[in-house]
C-alpha cells in the first residue's frame, strides 16, 4: 500500500500517515520495501482488553 493510499483512504495529511508509519515501523509492524510503499510484518499483537 502506498503512503498516498493511506491518505486518501482515512483522509488525513501525508504527515501524520507519515508520522504514524514511523510508529509501526519503529514496533517492526510494517516495514517500506520501496520508499512510498508499506507492508504489514509478520510480528503478533496481543490486544488488551
Amino acid at each position: 500500500m502506498t503512503t498516498q493510499q493511506l491518505v486518501d483512504e482515512f483522509g488525513i495529511t501525508p504527515r501524520t500517515i507519515q508520522r504514524d508509519l514511523n510508529v509501526l515501523a519503529y514496533n517492526d509492524l510494517v516495514h517500506s520495501p520501496t520508499r512510498g510503499k508499506w507492508a504489514t510484518t509478520k510480528k503478533k499483537v496481543k490486544m488488551s482488553s
